[in-house]
């Protein structure tokens, strides 16, 4: 259907006399054509909020709509049963663009401005990435068509990423050398608000520390137990001092993931999920051997055992600022976000759902200005370990209502609906002008890679902080003893 769409759009165009070289500006016209097509496949990714590493129909949506528009797409790679890459042109330059499609558990929302849960949904896309996906694919049809129609060597390349909460499936991709041809990397994400700056991220390595114990009864016979439990929270409660002597940039995160089934019965097992946050990737890893250690006293304390399974481990985003300027000019030449006046009514009244001041919904329509930021913050992505393989950059597009914070139930929602859909055209148009950018003037290229030589620094070689374990393909489902 998309491609049918391409082509009778682009007959009508030389019919009308607009297209001599196929100019990029048809191109974008293009991606308009086919906006209600993309918000379709968006919203049904939406609809099945599919968790790391079990994103299958969502994968394979995306995958058939590539398939459906001319690429040679390979299915299963890295070991990861939803990682793909699809393909279209040959020679050089190669350009890459990222697609993301997972869900975030224990959160859901319905396509409503007020708090409306859905019981039976136990994962919303509360990060944006069914429109993340989409908006990508939709950015690599238009760059395949736009070859097609000039005639430009080149060569289109879209990944399929899984699991990018907290399973980290690009590291995988990195490790089995899938970008190692690769001249330059675009991507974007979902936010409240339009932005193409040479920014940073947080690195993070996580793990799931798992303690057993003996059962007993607690009443009757608790001598005789020994709580996985305690060994639990004896961790949270060191790592918790921990927390004042480690650098003031550092974040540390748990959830206990199983604690036990009743109050009168000894837990023999007991599980928590920790994340531990830095700029710079060393400092990561000796903080999360504190909290190792942490665990190891914990369960000597409590004469429990103790393993632990390393679930991710990702780097900070490298920033690049020739791509990112270049981006940043496109973004500006592509607009932000305008509501409808249903639209404006939805933003006005999810607004007043947040207990701080906000920004006026006008400000979608805005583009912030362009800044170069060498130390990250916020949160983290694996779009950092392919940063450290190759040029990369990417922005971020309105989607959500001025004021909304990633992973939360207004994300869901305003992704869910218009608002999401437009801001995900806006994505996929910037995306595309810069890739033919790229085309046009491979020097882009070329400076890009000149300037992620001087930031990685002689000698690197990168190595991944998972080290050589297998994709956690199992690590959304539930806490197995």
């Amino acid at each position: 259907m998309i491609k049918t769409i391409w082509s009778v759009f682009i007959v009508s165009c030389f019919a009308a006399g607009l297209v001599r070289a196929q100019p990029a500006d048809d191109v974008v016209r293009g991606i308009d054509a086919l906006a209600g097509e993309y918000a379709g496949i968006a919203q049904q990714i939406w609809d099945w909020a599919e968790v790391g590493y079990l994103e299958t129909k969502s994968s394979e949506l995306l995958q058939t709509t590539l398939t459906d528009a001319g690429f040679t797409v390979t299915a299963g790679v890295a070991g990861m049963p939803t990682a793909f890459v699809g393909s279209y042109g040959s020679g050089e330059p190669v350009i890459g663009i990222l697609a993301e499609f997972d869900a975030l558990p224990g959160i859901s929302q319905d396509r409503s401005p007020e708090r409306d849960v859905i019981e039976a949904k136990g994962a919303g896309h509360a990060c944006g990435h069914h429109l993340f996906g989409t908006g990508s694919v939709a950015a690599a049809i238009a760059v395949k068509e736009w070859l097609s129609r000039t005639g430009t060597q080149g060569t289109i390349r879209l990944y399929g990423t899984p699991a990018e909460e907290g399973g980290a499936g690009k590291v995988y991709m990195v490790r089995e050398g899938l970008f190692e041809d690769v001249d330059a990397m675009l991507h974007w994400h979902a936010s409240d608000s339009n932005s193409a700056s040479a920014g940073s991220s947080l690195a993070n390595k996580s793990a799931k520390f798992r303690f057993r114990g003996i059962s007993a009864h607690a009443a009757g016979a608790p001598e005789r137990g020994r709580s996985a439990l305690d060994g639990v929270e004896s961790m949270n409660q060191m790592v918790n001092m921990l927390r004042e002597h480690v650098p003031q940039e550092t974040r540390i995160h748990y959830v206990i993931t199983s604690g036990g089934a009743a109050p009168n019965v000894v837990p023999d097992f007991a599980e928590v999920y920790y994340y531990v946050r830095n700029p710079d990737p060393k400092n990561v890893v000796s903080i999360f051997e504190r909290v190792v250690k942490a665990a190891e006293g914990a369960a000597l304390g409590t004469d429990t055992q103790m393993e632990f399974e390393v679930i991710h481990g990702i780097f900070a985003l490298l920033p690049n600022e020739i791509l990112a300027r270049k981006m940043h000019q496109n973004l500006e030449r592509v607009g932000g976000v305008s509501y409808t006046e249903e639209e404006r009514a939805f933003a006005e009244t999810l607004q007043q759902s947040f207990d701080r001041e906000v920004p006026p919904v006008s400000a979608a329509a805005e583009i912030q200005e362009f800044y170069v930021s060498e130390e990250g913050g916020g949160g983290s992505t694996d779009v950092g370990d392919v940063s450290w393989v190759v040029p990369t950059a990417g922005l971020r597009a309105a989607t959500w209502v001025p004021g909304t914070p990633a992973h939360s139930w207004q994300a869901i929602a305003s992704g869910g609906m218009t608002i999401g859909n437009k801001g995900m055209i806006v994505a996929a148009k910037t995306i595309t002008l810069t890739a033919i950018d790229i085309f046009e003037n491979p020097q882009i290229a070329t400076e890009a890679h000149q300037e992620w030589e001087r930031r990685v620094g002689p000698g690197f070689e990168y190595e991944s902080l998972v080290g050589d374990r297998p994709p956690p393909l199992d690590y959304r489902k539930p806490a197995n003893q």
